[in-house]
């Protein structure tokens, strides 16, 4: 970690000076990298009793890119909150030092939480105030990863129909302080955004694409984007083995909805706020994208949760309780736990070879991760479907592995899938970038067992130490139910249990049991088809966010022994 005294003393200062700030005054020196500040009159006060005090005096630090503005300061911007007393000082402060400059910087809160706060320089001198204001947006200009200007889409349905207040009331002020222009679309139907941004978006005159609702409305926009971004560059999606092409533009969240499950993934936090000022500082975030395919039929994207038996019948019996709202969830959850359902068949997948990176390493995926910096070559993540490959691969000769037996859920993570209610998630040391997906299996088991497992993803416990769990990092995966099978009465004591009536056979002969198959849950929507082939696209896109961070505190230690040698003031 880079300390203030080193990056002031390596970087030439662009400006300093003494200033008045709170009724004191303070020495506020300005370099490429850092704004600090720090009172000078501690020294004369408590001279009598304390020799090192001035080395001891507070002394505040923000890194030039987490300033997300600098303005002249008015009389209306005064702070309209302090004493009777204070009132009457700074009167007589605005009196001597009647100009001023306002700062607005990032400040983290607790639980990963960003909030923008003000720091207001008094000065007598006038031409001195501009001259801070003009440097300070001088530097701010070279930051060339930020946004200058947005497309937003709102959902105006979307949880519990705050998405529209959010935006006006929370964010559009921040983006306009920033001085971020933004065209605003209000969805009126499912799909909106995603069509509107794969056929009629002029996105050339945008610098990213923002959505304000939950993680369908971000499902929305994925869509729409990467299917724009391969219809402008001639890729064909429903290819397997198709190479698809980043998307240049970043992407947005503000989280508004029932679930925000990538939003807390991959900031921590599901505030608003924080999400805008991500934003408004230019983070990236890379991130992976499975593509689904059926065949050489595209299904869908996903960046989160792929999951076939109990998550899949959990969504499967809450889109039927839509009007339930968010409880809908917990209610279809309890109701699929006591069905105890499993299903049988095939999974095969091609293991992440020479990866860093384990799902039971513990080595969490946190801003500027390791294992997320090694991006492997499109020659290492190519999908080769030919049918004589087809068949090496699932003969294990070239490295494909295969599994067959009766499963209670068959889960692909690409993140950790944290949120509130699992704070470590599905897979807690899933990377969002390193071209894998963690392929969880869980198999048949009791019901209580199966309670244990998920009562894991509530605490820190290792949710994969079952004889019944298994986890693999992959790079692909396909997956082919047990249909259709004639299979005796003996065999249906052992085939997938279901809830109500079952099909009965009058005779000892085989019967077809229809029913024995779950639907996957694709980051919150089910697929149309069971069997699947599910490839990981590298870094497919990028989100305006830095991963999440591992200390709350600020980025420099001990600031009151940082200082450099004292600046010349004006």
């Amino acid at each position: 970690m880079t300390r203030l005294s080193d990056m002031m003393e390596k970087q030439a200062r662009l400006l300093s000076s003494k200033l008045f700030h709170k009724h004191r005054q303070v020495e506020v020196a300005l370099n490429r990298s850092v704004l600090a500040w720090k009172e000078t009159e501690r020294s004369r006060k408590r001279s009598s009793g304390i020799s090192n005090s001035v080395e001891t005096a507070c002394i505040h630090a923000v890194p030039v890119c987490e300033i997300v503005a600098v303005c002249k300061t008015t009389d209306d911007d005064q702070d309209n909150t302090e004493t009777r007393r204070s009132q009457k000082k700074a009167k007589q402060q605005s009196q001597l030092y009647p100009h001023a400059f306002t700062v607005s910087y990032i400040r983290r809160t607790r639980q990963h939480q960003w909030r923008c706060s003000d720091v207001t320089f008094h000065s007598a001198n006038q031409g001195l105030c501009g001259q801070w204001i003009q440097v300070i947006n001088e530097q701010l200009t070279l930051l060339t990863n930020r946004p200058k200007s947005l497309l937003v889409y709102i959902n105006p349905y979307g949880g519990k129909r705050r998405g529209k207040r959010i935006y006006e009331q929370k964010v559009a002020p921040l983006f306009r302080r920033a001085c971020i222009s933004a065209d605003v679309i209000v969805t009126e139907r499912a799909n909106h955004a995603r069509d509107h941004l794969k056929t009629e978006a002029n996105l050339d005159k945008y610098d990213g694409v923002v959505c304000v609702g939950g993680d369908g409305m971000f499902s929305e926009i994925l869509h729409g984007l990467i299917t724009r971004t391969q219809t402008d560059n001639s890729v064909d999606q429903n290819q397997p083995d198709a190479e698809l092409v980043p998307c240049s533009l970043h992407i947005g969240i503000i989280p508004a909805g029932s679930t925000d499950c990538i939003c807390f993934a991959t900031v921590g936090t599901n505030d608003p706020v924080t999400s805008a000022l991500h934003i408004i500082v230019g983070d990236s975030q890379p991130m992976d994208v499975c593509s689904v395919h059926q065949n050489d039929l595209f299904l869908k994207y996903s960046v989160s949760l792929l999951g076939y038996g109990f998550y899949g019948d959990v969504l499967s019996d809450s889109e039927r309780k839509r009007w339930l709202g968010p409880a809908r969830y917990d209610l279809s959850g309890v109701k699929t736990f006591l069905s105890h359902n499993y299903y049988e068949g095939t999974i095969s997948f091609l293991p992440a070879e020479n990866n860093m990176g384990d799902p039971r390493d513990k080595l969490q995926c946190r801003s500027g991760c390791r294992v997320c910096q090694h991006k492997p070559s499109s020659k290492d993540t190519r999908w080769e479907m030919s049918g004589e490959k087809e068949k090496s691969d699932k003969d294990g000769s070239s490295g494909w592995s295969v599994i067959r037996g009766k499963f209670i859920a068959i889960n692909a993570a690409s993140m950790s899938c944290a949120c509130p209610r699992s704070p470590e998630g599905l897979s807690p040391s899933a990377h969002l970038a390193d071209g894998t997906t963690d392929l969880i299996l869980v198999r048949k088991c009791s019901r209580l067992d199966f309670l244990r497992h998920l009562l894991r993803h509530t605490n820190k416990d290792d949710q994969f130490d079952h004889s019944f769990v298994e986890v693999h990092r992959v790079r692909k995966f396909c997956f082919q139910p047990r249909q259709y099978e004639p299979v005796s009465l003996e065999d249906l004591s052992e085939s997938p249990k279901k809830t109500g009536f079952r099909p009965i056979c009058s005779t000892q002969t085989s019967c077809n049991y229809s029913t024995s198959h779950s639907s996957w849950n694709c980051d919150g929507e089910i697929l149309p088809h069971v069997a699947i082939q599910v490839s990981v696209q590298c870094q497919l896109i990028r989100l305006f966010a830095r991963g999440i961070e591992e200390q709350q505190q600020c980025v420099f230690e001990d600031p009151c022994t940082l200082w450099a040698p004292e600046p010349s003031a004006h």
